[in-house]
Formats: C-alpha cells, structure tokens, sequence
C-alpha cells in the first residue's frame, strides 16, 4: 500500500497528523468554530502548536467548550481559577486576553451578523489557493495577515499579531497553505471552491 503523502510538519506525531488530516485548511464557517480557532492560536503565541493541540481538551474544559458568551462574562475569580489550571497554558495576559477577545467577537456579530462574514469578507469569501511546495517556504505572515491583524487589534483583540491572524487563516481555510503535493491539498481546493 502506497504510503500518504501529506505536509512535513505534521509527520510522525499521530495527533499532528489526526487533526492535518481532518481539520486543518478547511474552509471554517461556524462563529463557534472560528473563535476556538482563534482563541487556541492565541495561546500559541510564542510556542509550538503541537503544544496546543495536545492541551486542546484541557481548554475546552477549562473554558466552558470556548463558549464566547460565557468567557465574555468571566471575572477576576475565574481568571484566578484558570491560573491554577495545570492543563492548560497558565499565561494570565493570554487567559484574559481570551476574556476580552470573546467580548469584542461578540460586539463583530452584533456589527457584521456573524464573526464569519466579518473575517471572510478579508479574502473576499474565497480561499486563497498557495502552491506550496515546501511547508517550509509557506509565509509566516502576509499583506491580508496584515490588514486583519491591525483590524482586529483596533477593535481592542489581545495576542492578534500578524503571524499569529495567518496561523488562523491557515488553519481555519482562508488560505489553502497545504503542500501541492499532500493528499490534502486538492480535497481542501475542492471544498473552497465549493463556497
């Protein structure tokens, strides 16, 4: 059986490869999806995501299923509780950034009807379609990246840098950043153009 080609990041870590192969570059339209894409990528800041990946249930738990609604309502105590959480990734500027993250995501659907057609709107409702051939030569950032970041930041986002909003497009299928020669690279590009 011939062996599947997919992007050389993800290689030789089962969870790496679980969450390459079912999730990552998907197309995301889902305001509940996005923001615990979103919330998870600013927790990477500065770390490894295989770092995240593997604390992702200990997240989930700890921040009531990334419920922006109840995260938006978090005081102090609760601040003070996830300081405590071993689980999870104990950076109080990055747990309250998430606090306020979640409050400002709830004033973009208020403005634009969803999250969704607020970020989407920044590709103009279609992936952006790489060839990327070396995972390694893929952008760390990018002009949209850019636009986005300084966006969000403006509306008073914490932990939105530039790398960390095209981290988010990637994962989230904005940007179809999958190796051209990964089995995954045409089953994403199908389902862009589906949108």
């Amino acid at each position: 059986m011939a062996e599947i080609k997919r992007c050389g990041w993800c290689v030789g870590d089962p969870l790496y490869e679980a969450y390459h192969d079912h999730e990552w570059g998907v197309p995301v339209l889902d305001d509940d999806t996005l923001f615990e894409f979103l919330t998870l990528e600013t927790f990477q800041a500065g770390l490894s995501w295989i770092t995240v990946l593997r604390k992702r249930n200990n997240f989930r738990e700890a921040f009531d299923n990334f419920d922006y609604r109840k995260i938006a309502q978090y005081k102090d105590a609760k601040v003070t509780e996830l300081m405590q959480n071993a689980g999870i990734i104990r950076n109080q500027m990055k747990i309250r950034a998430a606090v306020t993250n979640a409050r400002e995501f709830i004033k973009i659907q208020d403005e634009f009807g969803s999250f969704s057609k607020y970020i989407w709107q920044f590709v103009e409702n279609q992936p952006i379609q790489n060839n990327v051939e070396d995972y390694k030569a893929a952008p760390a950032t990018t002009e949209i990246s850019d636009k986005l970041s300084k966006d969000l930041k403006k509306r008073g986002f914490k932990f939105v840098g530039s790398t960390v909003i095209y981290a988010h497009m990637q994962a989230t299928g904005m940007v179809n950043d999958h190796q051209t020669d990964c089995f995954r690279y045409k089953e994403v590009k199908k389902l862009g153009e589906k949108m």
